[in-house]
């Protein structure tokens, strides 16, 4: 209640209170913000992902590099691990950048327990120069990346690839040595035309030598992959399918069927070898003289081969005198085309 006495003025009361006193929030530790903050954040980041952008590619090119399937036995298999590594190095500070960031993020802007939300304020919803900047150099690398993806693929004779029987990139050499690759169920045999067109299941190549794979199928659809040599083309039935390489290094290859063509398709591989030329015409002259007789009962060379419907003659060439059935052939007119005209193999002095 109000005094009576004179000159006694009530002040205010004292809040009642019960128990222990509300805690008091802990004081928020200054933080750095506005442009001066946000820039140093910026270039550290820069700086962190300067160094060790420079650091990784060299050591990614020189040390990794080297070692990059599919090795360089041959220039079209130089030619793509070239290829990846150049992806790899630009790829890398791509990585490294966003690896940079995030792991920044989470160490500067991360929520610390029992302390306040962090928030990130108006500078967090947009940066003009920073979307700007991204949007030019992705645009620029992918730019980058198509050219040099082209100009590889077709610098390089076609890259190992099957260009189909018309090919558009051949190789510089004019002394190409051409072997025919026939695909079937289950394995690969091979002719060569500038030596009599004997067929052997033996690939035997002569290193610093251009050579055209020329690939078909008496069946199905096989694959015919060359691993260590950086050569990779289908073989189809009634379709020559012509792939370029020039071995460089000697030594052993494999040889493998990337299609599935059937039950016994991962049994479908085998070895080849590249030798010396004057090894290379050795064996393929003495192969020819020993495979003599057996050529005779060969089909004339052709970059095709039509069998009977069902492989009704039994053989490999079967030639439709006793078909399956009078229907059911594919009957194809065998192209005739004379041998391909090539200074490799007898005539080379």
């Amino acid at each position: 209640m109000p005094s009576d006495e004179p000159g006694f003025t009530e002040g205010p009361r004292e809040p009642v209170t019960t128990g222990d006193p509300a805690p008091t929030p802990p004081a928020r530790p200054p933080t750095r913000s506005g442009p001066t903050g946000e820039a140093r954040h910026g270039w550290r980041m820069v700086g962190l992902w300067v160094l060790l952008s420079a650091i990784a590619d060299p050591l990614f090119y020189y040390l990794a590099g080297p070692h990059i399937p599919p090795g360089t036995m041959s220039n079209t298999a130089d030619g793509a691990q070239f290829d990846f590594n150049i992806l790899f190095i630009v790829a890398l500070p791509v990585i490294l950048a966003v690896w940079i960031y995030m792991g920044y993020a989470i160490v500067n802007w991360r929520a610390s327990r029992n302390g306040p939300e962090p928030v990130g304020g108006p500078e967090a919803r947009s940066n003009l120069p920073i979307q700007f900047t991204w949007i030019v150099v992705t645009t620029a690398l992918v730019l980058f990346l198509f050219g040099f993806g082209t100009y590889e693929l077709v610098q390089p004779e076609g890259a190992g690839g099957g260009q189909g029987p018309a090919p558009l990139f051949l190789p510089a050499s004019h002394d190409v040595l051409p072997i025919q690759v026939i695909g079937q169920q289950w394995k690969w045999t091979y002719r060569y035309p500038t030596f009599g067109g004997f067929e052997t299941a033996d690939l035997v190549v002569p290193d610093h030598t251009a050579i055209a794979f020329h690939v078909t199928s008496l069946d199905v659809v096989h694959d015919f992959w060359v691993y260590q040599l950086g050569v990779k083309a289908d073989a189809n039935p009634g379709q020559d399918n012509v792939a370029y390489t020039t071995p460089d290094q000697l030594g052993s290859f494999v040889v493998r069927c990337d299609e599935l063509c059937g039950l016994w398709h991962g049994a479908m591989y085998d070895w080849g070898k590249v030798v010396t030329p004057a090894q290379f015409q050795s064996w393929a002259e003495s192969t020819e003289r020993q495979l003599a007789t057996n050529t005779k009962f060969l089909p004339p060379f052709a970059w095709t081969y039509t069998p009977d419907a069902n492989g009704a003659d039994g053989g490999y060439y079967p030639n439709n005198v006793d078909p399956y059935s009078p229907v059911l052939t594919y009957g194809a007119k065998q192209p005739g085309e004379p041998l391909p005209v090539t200074t490799t193999g007898k005539d080379r002095k």
